[in-house]
């Protein structure tokens, strides 16, 4: 699944969704994380009360399942919950690479319900194979 983290840096999760320098797309899995891209926003777009500069961070994570940052405003916050990705608030900065293997870790185990929920949604339309001649030897063993 794709993970985005809102960061000025690049290295940590610093930044308010609306007024992030970058947004660091990471693909996770539980056997491991790869650096996907990083998205730069400058210019007009940081500007404070400008509503527009959503639009092209809510596009830059449109893929993603989860969103990582130090703050969301309310609408930020309703608008990438529409898109089905997950807002996730760290209470102060944090290597992205400690909440990737915290997310890495929590995959490998038994994850929350709205982690199952996420999960559940990225593997729609996998298909799924069942060996129903294996299950028929069991029987008859």
């Amino acid at each position: 699944m794709k993970v985005a983290f809102a960061t000025q840096d690049l290295k940590r999760v610093d930044a308010h969704f609306g007024w992030a320098k970058n947004i660091a797309i990471y693909d996770l899995s539980a056997e491991g994380h790869q650096f996907l891209e990083a998205v730069q926003f400058e210019g007009d777009l940081q500007e404070d009360g400008n509503e527009d500069k959503l639009a092209p961070k809510l596009d830059a994570i449109k893929d993603c399942a989860i969103l990582y940052v130090a703050a969301i405003g309310g609408s930020g916050a309703a608008r990438v919950v529409a898109q089905g990705i997950h807002p996730m608030k760290v209470p102060q900065p944090e290597p992205i690479v400690d909440l990737l293997g915290k997310l890495q870790e929590v995959l490998k185990g038994v994850p929350p319900p709205w982690l199952r929920k996420v999960l559940a949604k990225e593997t729609k339309g996998t298909e799924r194979s069942f060996d129903f001649e294996e299950d028929e030897e069991v029987k008859h063993a």
